[in-house]
């Protein structure tokens, strides 16, 4: 059991009958009155992201997560194909669960897959960037580098991506997972 004062970002808890992570929390102290502590979840079975208050000190079950490193092999069909890299064992995961960071992974890359209780599939657990490969993009007009001006690109997994015009297609450059952004060109 956990105490909700002692919530931090990324815990994840048992609550209501299903898994959450913690996104964000505040500690609300108000003139009169007990304290309270505001918090927004993400359910980790379906990806809904609610509020909800609860009582400060108020006791929930903390939730063990299990992360694997697995490899992304393909898709096959509704499903994606994940390879174990010590067991060579293969899951699937269903699309829908993961569309998010579909956007994210490529064939070949390693990724954390999330269980529960060893055998309920979560989802998967991205870094904070990836490095991904420009597969179409205009070429820059010269002279166009003093100005912040930003031009779409699309990358190997279908990501639309906004970069700097001398951003060239072929080039990898390193995107942030958290909002799909341009970070930097890869080394």
């Amino acid at each position: 059991m956990i105490s909700t004062n002692d919530f931090k970002t990324g815990q994840t808890i048992q609550f209501d009958g299903n898994i959450y992570a913690v996104i964000e929390f505040m500690h609300v102290k108000p003139g009169k009155g007990s304290a309270f502590v505001r918090t927004k979840l993400r359910n980790l079975r379906t990806g809904a992201v609610v509020d909800h208050t609860f009582n400060a000190g108020t006791k929930v079950e903390r939730a063990q997560i299990d992360k694997k490193k697995m490899q992304y092999l393909y898709a096959a069909g509704d499903s994606h194909v994940f390879m174990d890299n010590e067991t060579y064992e293969q899951i699937e995961i269903p699309a829908v669960q993961i569309k998010d960071e579909l956007n994210y992974i490529h064939e070949g890359m390693d990724v954390q897959v999330m269980f529960y209780d060893n055998s309920e599939i979560l989802g998967l657990s991205l870094p904070d960037k990836v490095v991904l490969e420009v597969v179409e993009t205009v070429p820059g007009v010269k002279g166009d580098t003093k100005t912040n001006a930003l031009k779409d690109a699309i990358m190997q997994t279908g990501l639309l991506v906004k970069v700097p015009m001398f951003i060239a297609q072929g080039e990898r450059i390193i995107v942030s997972t958290y909002d799909g952004s341009y970070v930097s060109r890869d080394k």
